[in-house]
């Protein structure tokens, strides 16, 4: 049985970072550590937070060997953008002055028309989703440009 004696100072910093946890995992984890220091069982531990038992010695664990930094969640770095945030001012310029001023015959852009337009002039292939979601993310609409 894993066993967490906190100094006054450590078990005040612990009550201050569950106050301000904002995901319920980290919650659960600094609360195993308090109830642990208090004295509470791993199995009482465990009934109450409806996890197993071996959650709790995993977490004591991670606590013992590197602080409240092991216990914080972490978040998946992702896959790389397609498209370079370097070309965020041109791809906003096409949009803004439309495909006519890029030589082409149309009244206005789709998201698959700027994709295709992306892959003619810089050479990258990308989605028409993915270019949604970059003019979503610089705050430019394709279908209805409204900028003056």
């Amino acid at each position: 049985m894993i066993r967490v004696c906190l100094s006054e100072a450590a078990a005040a910093e612990l009550d201050q970072e569950f106050r301000a946890a904002k995901t319920v995992t980290f919650r659960d984890r600094l609360q195993i550590v308090r109830l642990t220091h208090r004295g509470r069982k791993h199995q009482d531990i465990a009934a109450e937070l409806g996890i197993a038992t071996r959650t709790v010695q995993r977490w004591l664990n991670a606590y013992c060997k590197g602080g409240v930094g092991r216990l914080r969640t972490r978040q998946a770095k992702g896959a790389a953008a397609k498209i370079p945030a370097e070309l965020a001012d041109e791809i906003r310029r096409w949009v803004i002055e439309g495909p006519a001023a890029q030589g082409l015959d149309r009244a206005g852009w789709t998201h698959a028309e700027l994709a295709e337009h992306l892959f003619r002039t810089h050479g990258i292939r990308t989605s028409r989703s993915a270019m949604q979601r970059f003019c979503r993310k610089l705050g430019v609409r394709v279908y209805r440009p409204t900028y003056r």
